[in-house]
């Protein structure tokens, strides 16, 4: 038998290690998976040993090395690193762990950790929901209502914070006190003026703000394109509400493309720049026409009068049945048959009947046609 214990300890030394890695500017997922394979599959290795006993030798670039060569410890590094978050209130989710998004595992390119403020809620259909910062006149209420009714259904509504519609789209999800996401450009402890404004509001009514940058690291011009793939990587789909020519909704559009999230765009009126972004996705065929919020909600699987309790609070997961508990942990993302489902179940047909109807009804699975089911 395993000493559970010493495994503990050995998962909290490598993720320290992950941390401390993490914290040196220019180093990336690729990058620190290239110094994974040089510790022997284990970043815990290089932080057993002073870092001048290794750094000559480890494969990153000489910017990177020169950054390491000045730290003495990965130890050292961790301590710094968590004392900042500490200082803060930021916390630190590692990937698989609960508050980690779970789309984005397994994503090329994903990073080992985020920091976050605020407490992730419980498995939920999420749509990211991203425009201009300066659409044409008139179109910020809409979105706001539209966000708003999406929120209402049960849907996580995932954005940048950025000025104009990501901003409205995060007010609409706020206003029913329904979760929303937002992935900064920059370091949770080095937010923008309207940014650091907006984030008690988030804190107070389900918001959570999540950034991939550690602490001390402000906003450019590479940060924020960097962060989009995290927008449309931890969604469901992808709503490119209003864009016009090089907005940079855009770019998560893109992102979503390579990773294979479904792009929609509401279409606008030819003559309207602000929207020559969105014509120009559908005319290519790169994304498809959403008219309504009822529409968007149905294509990420979710249906309104099933929807998942806004503001639901963390005891969701022990207020269900043992039975509802365990049907959850034989679902996964692509949808199985309830034949499928009951040969891997202890449960009878009536029971697994009974706990699926439960996990329908809190929102936590959809039910597609031909009584096949899908874990949100």
């Amino acid at each position: 038998m395993a000493d559970t214990n010493t495994d503990t300890h050995l998962h909290w030394d490598e993720q320290r290690a992950t941390l401390a890695l993490w914290a040196i500017a220019g180093l990336g997922p690729r990058t620190l998976d290239a110094v994974r394979a040089f510790a022997g599959g284990a970043l815990s290795r290089l932080a057993a040993v002073p870092v001048r006993d290794w750094v000559a030798d480890v494969p990153v670039p000489a910017t990177v090395r020169q950054r390491l060569a000045a730290v003495a410890s990965l130890d050292a590094l961790a301590s710094r690193t968590e004392e900042a978050c500490a200082q803060s209130g930021l916390q630190v989710a590692f990937a698989g762990s609960p508050p980690y998004p779970s789309r984005l595992v397994g994503l090329e390119d994903a990073p080992p950790l985020l920091f976050y403020l605020g407490h992730p809620g419980p498995p939920r259909r999420r749509l990211a929901m991203v425009g201009s910062r300066h659409p044409d006149q008139g179109f910020l209420p809409f979105a706001r209502t539209f966000a708003r009714k999406v929120a209402e259904a049960g849907v996580g509504v995932v954005s940048g914070a950025a000025e104009g519609v990501d901003r409205a789209c995060h007010w609409g999800a706020l206003d029913v006190g329904a979760e929303t996401w937002a992935f900064l450009g920059s370091a949770l402890d080095a937010l923008d003026p309207a940014q650091a404004r907006l984030l008690p509001h988030f804190l107070e009514r389900g918001g959570v703000y999540f950034s991939e940058l550690p602490p001390g690291v402000r906003a450019s011009t590479t940060t924020f394109p960097r962060r989009n793939r995290l927008i449309s990587g931890a969604s469901d789909a992808v709503l490119v509400m209003r864009a016009g020519e090089g907005s940079g909704a855009l770019y998560t559009a893109e992102a979503a493309q390579a990773q294979g999230r479904p792009v929609f765009a509401l279409p606008g009126d030819v003559w309207q720049p602000a929207a020559a972004g969105c014509n120009a996705l559908l005319a290519d065929g790169r994304a498809r026409a959403c008219t309504s919020a009822e529409s968007i909600c149905a294509v990420v699987g979710v249906h309104p009068v099933r929807a998942v309790p806004a503001g639901r609070d963390a005891g969701w997961w022990e207020a269900l049945s043992a039975e509802a508990r365990g049907a959850y942990g034989l679902l996964d993302r692509a949808p199985r048959s309830f034949d499928e489902v009951l040969a891997a179940s202890p449960l009878s047909p009536a029971a697994l009947t009974s706990a699926l109807v439960e996990l329908e009804l809190s929102g936590l699975v959809v039910q597609h046609p031909g009584k096949r089911y899908e874990k949100v």
